[in-house]
C-alpha cells in the first residue's frame, strides 16, 4: 500500500464524524437554484424509498463535475450549455441531447431527461442607467467603453463566459471578477454598471434590471438536467424512478419563484423544495444559534486539530533533518515553501481527486500549509543554538540522539512551538474555506450568509472564527511558557 492511501485511509478514518450514512450523496452548487433542485430531487427520492444525503453548496462547475467523476457525489444539476461549452470539450454548442448524453456515457455518466426550464447567462444593468446610456443589447456595449464590468468570478474564465463574449461582440472593456451574488449588490450601490446574470435569478426583478438581449446569439441553450453516475443507477435502482419524477415539471416561472422565496422571503430551500412537490413534511427542529454555534466549532475543531497534528509528526522531523544537513535542507524549506504559494482554494481542489468531498480533502490541504511554519522554526531553532553549547554537550561523551533530545530540542523549544502557534492560527482562518468542498466548520455560515445576503449568518462564522484564532495563540504561548525550561524563560526575560 502506498504512502499517499496510508494517509487517505487515515484522514477518512480519522474525520469520520463528518461522514453521514447514505444510500446516495447529491450535490449542489454555491448558488441557490443549485441547491433547491438538489432538494426537489432528494425529496423525490425519499418518495421513492431512496435515502439520499445533500451535499450543499460545494463550489463550482469544476468541484462538482470532478467530484461526480471521482465518486464523492452520484448526482448533481447541470446545464446543457455548461456540458457543451465547458466540460465536454468537442461537442457542438447546439448539441443535441442525445449526443450529450452519448458523450457523457463515455465517462460513466448518465444525463436524465431536461426538468423542464432553461436558466442561461446573459448581461444585465440598471434599468434606469440602461436607458440613460441607450443600451438594450449585447452589441451596444461595445460604444461604451467606460461601463464598468462587474462579473462573476467563474463567469471570468470560463469557456463560454467573458473571453469568448468579448471576442464574439469585439467589446473593449476590461472586468473585474466577484462573487455572482455580492455583484448584484455592487450593480445596485452603483459601483459596477454590468453584470452577468442568471436568467432565473429573483434579483433581476427585485434591482429592476434590463437583461440584455443577446443579438449575436453567442450563449447556447442551458437546459436544466440532472447528471449521475451510472454505477449508482446500478446500486440504487429507484435514482431511475426519482429522475423520471422530476423531468419536465419545472417549467421557468416556477423556478423563478422558488428562487425569490429563498432569496427575498427567506424561506428554507428544503421547505421551498417541499411546497413544489405538494409534500408535507415534518418541521424542522428549531435549532438556537448556540448549538448551530457549537456544531460548527466542533467540525472547525477537527479540521484544525487533526492537519496540525499530521503536520507535527512530520515537520518537526523534516526540520531537524534540516537543520543538521545543510544541502538537504535548504531542498526541505524550499519545497516547503513552495506549498505555500498555491493559492488556497486550489490547494483544496487539488485535494479532491485523492481524498473525494468533505473533510478528508480539507485535512490534507491544511496538513500541507502548516508545514512550513514548523519546518522552518524548527530549523531556526536548531541552527540557533550557541556553538559552545553544543561543544560543551559533546565535551560531556554525549551521543548524538542524546545531545539532540536532552540539549539541542529543549533549547530550540520556543522556537518550534512558536512555529507550531502560526501553523495552527494560520490554519483556523484558512479552514473556512472547507465549506466550498463540504468540510463543514465556520466557513459554512459564511458562505451561506454571502449567497443570502444575510449580515448574521455571516458574523457567526466570522466572529467565532477569530476568536477560536485568538485563543489558539493563547492557548500555544501558554504551553511555551510552560514547557520552557525555568532558565531559559529568566534570560528570555533579562
Amino acid at each position: 500500500m502506498s504512502a499517499r492511501h496510508v494517509l487517505a485511509a487515515l484522514i477518512c478514518m480519522m474525520a469520520s464524524p463528518f461522514a453521514d450514512a447514505a444510500s446516495l450523496r447529491i450535490g449542489s452548487k454555491n448558488f441557490t437554484e443549485s441547491i433547491v433542485l438538489a432538494e426537489i430531487v432528494r425529496l423525490e427520492g425519499a418518495r421513492h424509498d431512496l435515502v439520499m444525503q445533500h451535499r450543499q453548496a460545494l463550489g463550482g462547475t469544476r468541484i462538482l463535475w470532478r467530484a461526480l467523476q471521482e465518486g464523492s457525489i452520484d448526482v448533481y444539476p447541470e446545464y446543457t450549455g455548461t456540458l457543451t461549452q465547458e466540460l465536454l470539450p468537442g461537442l457542438r454548442a447546439d448539441a443535441d441531447i442525445n449526443t450529450i448524453r452519448a458523450a457523457l456515457a463515455k465517462q460513466g455518466i448518465g444525463m436524465g431527461e431536461p426538468l423542464g426550464f432553461e436558466d442561461g447567462y446573459a448581461l444585465g444593468m440598471r434599468e434606469d442607467v440602461a436607458a440613460r446610456e441607450g443600451v438594450a443589447t449585447i452589441s451596444d456595449l461595445g460604444q461604451h467603453a467606460g461601463l464598468r464590468f462587474g462579473l462573476s468570478s467563474e463567469f471570468v474564465d470560463r469557456g463560454d463566459g467573458w473571453p469568448g463574449l468579448q471576442r464574439a461582440y469585439a467589446l473593449p472593456q476590461t472586468v473585474r471578477g466577484m462573487d455572482h451574488d455580492l455583484a448584484y449588490r455592487a450593480l445596485a450601490d452603483g459601483a459596477v454598471d454590468v453584470v452577468d446574470l442568471y436568467t432565473t435569478d429573483a434579483e433581476i426583478a427585485y434591482y429592476h434590471l434590463r437583461v440584455l438581449t443577446d443579438d449575436r446569439h453567442y450563449f447556447p441553450a442551458y437546459r436544466a438536467v440532472l447528471l449521475f453516475r451510472m454505477k449508482a443507477l446500478q446500486d440504487a435502482p429507484a435514482l431511475a424512478s426519482t429522475l423520471d419524477a422530476v423531468a419536465g415539471r419545472i417549467n421557468v416561472e416556477a423556478m423563478r419563484q422558488m428562487n425569490a422565496q429563498v432569496k427575498l422571503q427567506r424561506h428554507s430551500e428544503r421547505d421551498v423544495a417541499a411546497g413544489f412537490l405538494g409534500i408535507a413534511i415534518e418541521p424542522a427542529a428549531q435549532r438556537s444559534r448556540f448549538d448551530d454555534i457549537l456544531q460548527r466549532t466542533r467540525e472547525h475543531l477537527l479540521l484544525v486539530a487533526l492537519s496540525l497534528g499530521f503536520a507535527i509528526v512530520l515537520a518537526v522531523p523534516l526540520g531537524i533533518v534540516a537543520a543538521r544537513h545543510r544541502r538537504l535542507g535548504q531542498l526541505v524549506i524550499a519545497m516547503t515553501g513552495v506549498l505555500q504559494t498555491v493559492p488556497s482554494l486550489a490547494m483544496f481542489v487539488f485535494m479532491i481527486p485523492l481524498f473525494g468531498i468533505g473533510a478528508a480533502p480539507a485535512i490534507a490541504a491544511l496538513f500541507l500549509y502548516s508545514l512550513l511554519p514548523i519546518v522552518r522554526n524548527t530549523h531556526a531553532g536548531l541552527v540557533g543554538i550557541a556553538p559552545e553549547l553544543r561543544e560543551s554537550a559533546a565535551a560531556l561523551g554525549l551521543p548524538s540522539r542524546e545531545r539532540l533530545f536532552r540539549v539541542e530540542l529543549p533549547l530550540a523549544l520556543r522556537s518550534i512551538l512558536a512555529g507550531i502557534k502560526t501553523a495552527a492560527v494560520i490554519n483556523v482562518g484558512t479552514a473556512t474555506l472547507g465549506a466550498l468542498i463540504g468540510a463543514g466548520g465556520y466557513g459554512q455560515p459564511i458562505v451561506t450568509g454571502i449567497r443570502l445576503d444575510d449580515i448574521g449568518l455571516i458574523l457567526e462564522g466570522a466572529i467565532p472564527a477569530a476568536l477560536l484564532a485568538l485563543i489558539v495563540q493563547g492557548m500555544f504561548e501558554w504551553i511555551e511558557h510552560r514547557l520552557t525550561p525555568r532558565g531559559l524563560r529568566l534570560a528570555a526575560r533579562e
